[in-house]
């Protein structure tokens, strides 16, 4: 590759001198403040791989304060299937001396550094990366004029980055216009100028940064549907959608309010309503009520909002009634960490409520899952008549990703309530079936309603203080959540039948477990990969595959406690009484690379090679060429 220092040619404007290299896939790293709006960038690549045949994924992180700050937005794409937003990244963009001070370290040897030469000063004689100057800053200026000052850097990187991996500039003009299109037609004018003029910088200095991704392999890509490209909130939002929901109640926080505000604008358009509330209290016990009309209902938070919720999330396990409650998890505890990421809320999931309160828990893998695990939510709550939680994370939440657009002609459920007739001998408590209420308006033969109640009842609602019905009641509602784990199907176990490690993870974990599994299985380890999406209950049978591996290796991203075991850890110890569950925990705030958890299990198995491949890992196709 060359240098910035090259001379170039009279005018600039060099051909291309070589054709460009043709590569599998690329991380790119993007470094500066809040307000450049880069991950504005990034949305318009993860939009472009969804109308194109590259798959994305990406990842981000934004100051919890208003006034903004240090911000990056890292995303990769590829031609097959990418499974994590990647470790270190192939090119690094930094429109700042701290930008590049911070993420410099995250640049693989060898790789790129492109920086704003109006900011930037690289150290010298660091002949680790290739370094490009390019004037990001200046060039935004001379392109849409100087009463726009920089505004539009991101756009302009946006063009460079078009020309040098050869993406499609007509579609991203389209995705340009687009974006802007409601705003004034000035505002589409100076993002097109600021485009272009990035995409027409000086190309000598481009020629060997040139690159064109490999043409898809239609067998594992295509599957004859189109793609959509979204965030996992709106992805959990439309699976509520799909799966009959249309109605419910909140109250603002991050990062859940995205989710929020698409149900508020979206609910009306199939007939349903979505409130704001006063607080979370207010909104959990709305739903609630929606919920007694035999209305399916959301409600969510994250962490600091669940814990407000939880006396009303007893009710709602006494009263047996379905509702379905997202909770978008951060840094904690308290205020904690409100933009990153964390899977520190599960206990307070299963046992945050006082007294005996049996409860569901699910935990999507990706963006994709977010939409069918709403689905999948719902369909538990109705038929088991209980509230269920979505787990999902600050990670999933604004990262991006592109999957097949969902068969909804298959999967939309009908949100009418059942408000037909109850016969003479209807109990909506009955010991011996799951309960079935009857909502305000539907008829009961005996003309004698039952009540709905958070004191504990006999068959037909009413309170009771029987210390014998007590007990057949725990019993009841108990039961029926060990019934739901019995249903589960097991996990998928990618990998070897038996052998040294079974990797085990929940949630945003997915990907880099995934990932993780390749790397470990090519160090010549036997290993599998597994992963649960019902948390709780778990499903029947893992004892066995357990036991068909020396070490059952976990990766949450919690504390590892007072007793060495993240959350998830220490429910699966106290499930199967086996001293090989351990743990591979963090809590920076940040998604799990590859590497971490290669290294984690290399501990764990005493295993130097593997400690040594996860800290060397870069994760990169480019680090081959």
């Amino acid at each position: 590759m060359v240098s910035p220092n090259t001379p170039e040619t009279p005018g600039g404007t060099a051909s291309l001198a070589a054709a460009p290299q043709s590569i599998h896939d690329v991380v790119i790293r993007l470094a500066g403040n809040s307000q450049d709006g880069i991950q504005s960038i990034g949305g318009f690549l993860a939009r472009l791989a969804g109308r194109s045949d590259q798959d994305i994924m990406t990842y981000m992180t934004i100051p919890s304060t208003i006034s903004g700050g240090p911000s990056i937005f890292q995303v990769r794409m590829g031609t097959g299937e990418v499974l994590s937003a990647g470790d270190r990244a192939d090119m690094l963009v930094v429109f700042y001396q701290h930008s590049y001070e911070a993420h410099i370290g995250s640049l693989r040897p060898g790789g790129v550094l492109i920086y704003d030469a109006d900011h930037v000063k690289p150290t010298e004689g660091d002949n680790r990366f290739t370094q490009v100057a390019v004037p990001i800053t200046t060039g935004t200026v001379e392109a849409v004029g100087g009463t726009s000052k920089d505004k539009g850097k991101n756009i302009y990187v946006l063009g460079l980055i078009a020309r040098i991996f050869d993406l499609d500039g007509q579609k991203l003009g389209a995705l340009i216009k687009e974006r802007f299109g409601g705003k004034n037609e000035d505002v589409v004018r100076n993002a097109m100028l600021a485009f272009d003029a990035g995409y027409a910088w000086p190309q000598n200095n481009l020629r060997d940064l040139f690159f064109r991704f490999e043409a898809v392999d239609r067998a594992i890509a295509a599957t004859g549907r189109p793609q959509v490209t979204m965030d996992g909130n709106m992805a959990l939002a439309y699976g509520l959608i799909a799966a009959g929901v249309r109605h419910g109640a909140g109250y603002p926080i991050t990062p859940w309010s995205s989710i929020m505000e698409t149900l508020r604008a979206e609910f009306p358009k199939y007939g349903g309503l979505f409130v704001q509330c006063e607080d979370e209290i207010a909104a959990v016990s709305t739903a609630l009520g929606f919920a007694f009309t035999g209305r399916l209902a959301v409600t969510g938070s994250a962490g600091p909002g669940l814990s407000l919720k939880m006396e009303a999330l007893g009710w709602a396990v006494m009263a047996e009634m379905p509702i379905v409650v997202v909770n978008v998890q951060r840094g904690g505890p308290s205020t904690g960490m409100p933009t990153n990421v964390e899977q520190s809320d599960l206990l307070q999931a299963i046992y945050g409520s006082h007294g005996d309160t049996p409860r569901v828990v699910l935990a999507p893998r990706n963006v994709e899952d977010c939409f069918y695990i709403a689905i999948e939510a719902a369909r538990i709550a109705r038929e088991y008549s209980t509230p269920v939680l979505i787990l999902t994370d600050m990670g999933l939440a604004s990262r991006i990703e592109a999957f097949d657009e969902p068969d909804l002609s298959k999967l939309m459920v009908d949100p009418s309530p059942d408000l037909s007739d109850r016969g003479v001998d209807f109990k909506p408590y009955p010991l011996d079936r799951i309960t079935r209420h009857a909502p305000a308006g539907s008829k009961v033969g005996t003309g004698k309603y039952p009540t709905v109640t958070g004191l504990e009842h006999d068959e037909l609602g009413h309170p009771t203080g029987s210390p014998k019905l007590h007990v057949q009641m725990t019993a009841k509602r108990r039961n029926k959540i060990k019934a739901l784990g019995a249903s589960l199907p097991a996990p998928e176990c990618v990998g070897d039948e038996e052998g040294d490690v079974l990797l085990v993870t929940w949630g945003s974990n997915w990907g880099p477990g995934r990932e993780a599994l390749t790397q470990v299985r090519a160090a010549q380890v036997k290993a599998a990969h597994m992963h649960l999406r019902h948390v709780h209950p778990l499903p029947n049978g893992l004892e066995e595959t357990f036991k068909r591996f020396r070490k059952i290796v976990v990766a949450e991203l919690n504390d590892e406690g007072l007793y060495g075991f993240g959350q998830f850890t220490m429910l699966l110890r106290a499930r199967y009484a086996n001293p090989d569950i351990v743990s591979v925990t963090k809590t920076d705030g940040l998604t799990f690379k590859i590497s971490e958890i290669v290294a984690g299990i290399g501990r764990h198995l005493g295993s130097d090679v593997l400690a040594a491949s996860g800290a060397a890992n870069q994760n990169s196709a480019l680090a081959k060429k």
